[in-house]
């Protein structure tokens, strides 16, 4: 269970990592973002978190939002990853 807590743990880091060099990328490049090589490869890593976020989203947030919402929910993810990878730990070594 530890190391699939661990593999779960990389791909939301890899997700993490590539919302916030998109975001980061988003506010530096402007308006020529679209012809950004690396900003491509972001849309594409984030394409997925992306479109999850928008179909359990509710229909009133806007899809500028939406990239927002998605940081939001990976951090979550990740916050309750890491509390996971303790308590196996812990469970682990104290027996």
């Amino acid at each position: 269970m530890y190391q699939i807590v661990i593999m779960l743990k990389a791909v939301n880091e890899v997700a993490l990592i590539a919302l916030l060099g998109q975001g980061l990328l988003y506010v530096i490049a402007g308006s020529r973002r679209e012809q950004n090589f690396v900003y491509s490869l972001f849309k594409i890593v984030t394409r997925p978190v992306l479109k999850f976020t928008r179909w359990i989203a509710p229909r009133f947030i806007v899809d500028q939002h939406i990239g927002l919402l998605a940081m939001f929910i990976v951090l979550v993810i990740e916050a309750a990853l890491i509390l996971a990878k303790i308590a196996l730990y812990l469970e682990a070594t104290a027996a």
